[in-house]
């Protein structure tokens, strides 16, 4: 890119120098273009006529040979050359020899000058042109100092020049062409310059990019290798409650940190959530297996002393709790149940229809709906008959004289709600209520063989078809529990 936006610069210099001489010849008839005082510059510049015959030069060109033709270049006429020198050109070499017809001194000053300037003549040293370009680059011999010359003495190297030519003609209507070079010195030495510094500095830079990207990444992978080194001690081990460090920033890895602490957190919780099921499990087996097997071993010594109804009611007990942990499992594990449209009024009526031996007749209202419109759900229907047969349990074990069950709806939601005359809930136990194995102690007094399941399992159902199961307090003094689920 540098190289050629400086030789476009120096193809626009050479036009620009060729334009204001082909400018200036049209002011002058072809024996005067020698005499242009724009031909005084030390740029290169020739002005050649049809015939090939050079008509004027600057002095870096005065008394060589046409640049005619970048591919064949050829010997012509020249300032200060003979009639018989000029292959034919008699008017030019007549301009060339004595501008001023008749003064002799001034032809004697031009001979002065060209020996002065111990110029060769064409045939010893032709101007050099670059065959292989066709772009105009020539390449003119040229001193120390940058000046072109033809001087075998000062003479050291060739310099490239880009050659420019426009057509014009004189005053006298002769047509000519004018040649004006360029020196391409400095983008040779502006590239040479550049390729040197690349040569020299690139490696260099290479390192120092590579260093410092590497000091970037490790730096930023560091709180990445503490978060795997943690994360493999606490694979390696069973401590949960380890975490991994989090980094001051707010980067992406400050928030895989955060992230990562929070999913260890809720495996810690599931981990111990499970664990104290398990407890909580093996205690509650514990206590019917164990009455049942006295039962036995005492029925087997004694059978006139077998208690069958206690039997019985221990392996209800038993069959029930273990009905209830399948349920909690599938419910853990996401299995999906079968759903469909389930009418509440329709599944409450049938609830109630099968409890006949209830200690406390329930009483069913339908929330004021005077058109007797159905609130139906989209859900489960033996699930949510599950849910409801808990509730009433739970009533039924706490309720003094009265029990209510109420379906109605809320804007788009289907509403459930049991409630009981008894004692209610207190307040700051009314989340505790819907942990598994949670009983309070006014419910461990009265209890008739339930787990603390009940109430898990139909907030767990609740939760599972996209509603929920809250507890306050009742009009009739004691607990409330709404189920709201959205309505079909």
């Amino acid at each position: 890119m540098l190289r050629g936006s400086l030789a476009e610069n120096a193809r626009l210099q050479a036009e620009t120098t060729a334009r204001e001489v082909a400018a200036d010849v049209t002011d002058v008839t072809a024996g005067e273009v020698d005499g242009m005082v724009v031909l005084e510059d030390d740029e290169p510049v020739q002005v050649v006529d049809g015939s090939g015959a050079v008509l004027g030069a600057s002095r870096p060109l005065r008394g060589r040979g046409p640049v005619a033709d970048f591919n064949r270049p050829r010997p012509s006429a020249t300032v200060g050359a003979s009639p018989r020198d000029s292959d034919g050109a008699d008017g030019t070499a007549d301009d060339a020899d004595d501008t001023d017809d008749g003064a002799d001194d001034t032809d004697d000053d031009d001979r002065d000058d060209a020996a002065d300037d111990d110029a060769p003549s064409p045939e010893q040293t032709p101007v050099e042109v670059d065959r292989n370009s066709a772009a105009g680059i020539v390449s003119f011999p040229v001193d120390d100092d940058g000046e072109v010359t033809y001087d075998r003495g000062r003479a050291s190297r060739g310099q490239d020049f880009n050659l420019v030519a426009v057509q014009s003609v004189t005053r006298d209507r002769v047509p000519v062409t004018v040649y004006a070079g360029a020196s391409l010195a400095e983008q040779e030495e502006a590239v040479s310059s550049v390729t040197r510094a690349m040569l020299v500095g690139l490696p260099a830079l290479l390192l120092v990019v590579g260093g410092v990207t590497w000091a970037v990444t490790r730096g930023a992978l560091r709180p990445v290798e503490g978060i795997r080194r943690e994360m493999a001690a606490i694979a390696a081990g069973t401590d949960l409650s380890r975490r991994v460090p989090e980094p001051p920033s707010r980067d992406e890895v400050a928030r895989l940190a955060r992230t990562t602490n929070e999913t260890l957190a809720a495996l810690e919780s599931s981990v111990e959530r499970q664990r104290r099921f398990v407890a909580d499990a093996s205690h509650e087996l514990r206590s019917p297996i164990a009455s049942l097997r006295t039962q036995l071993e005492v029925a087997a010594a004694h059978p006139e002393l077998l208690d069958l109804d206690g039997a019985v009611h221990d392996t209800v007990r038993l069959q029930d709790l273990a009905a209830d942990l399948l349920l909690l499992a599938r419910l853990d594990a996401g299995e999906p149940a079968g759903e469909g449209r389930v009418d509440l009024d329709a599944l409450v009526r049938e609830e109630l229809a099968q409890r006949v031996g209830d200690r406390i007749a329930v009483t069913l209202e339908t929330g004021g709906r005077e058109d007797g419109s159905p609130v139906e759900v989209t859900a489960s229907r033996s699930r949510l008959a599950r849910v409801l047969g808990n509730l009433l349990d739970n009533a039924q074990r706490h309720a003094a004289s009265r029990i209510r069950v109420g379906v109605g709806r809320e804007g788009e939601r289907a509403v459930l709600e049991v409630a009981d005359d008894g004692s209610g809930v207190p307040e700051e136990e009314r989340e505790r209520i819907f942990e598994r194995f949670v009983r309070l102690d006014d419910a461990r007094s009265r209890d008739d063989g339930g787990a603390g399941l009940g109430l898990a399992i139909a907030r767990d159902v609740a939760v599972r078809h996209g509603g929920t199961l809250t507890v306050g307090r009742a009009p009739e003094g004691g607990a409330l529990f709404t189920l709201r689920l959205p309505a079909a």
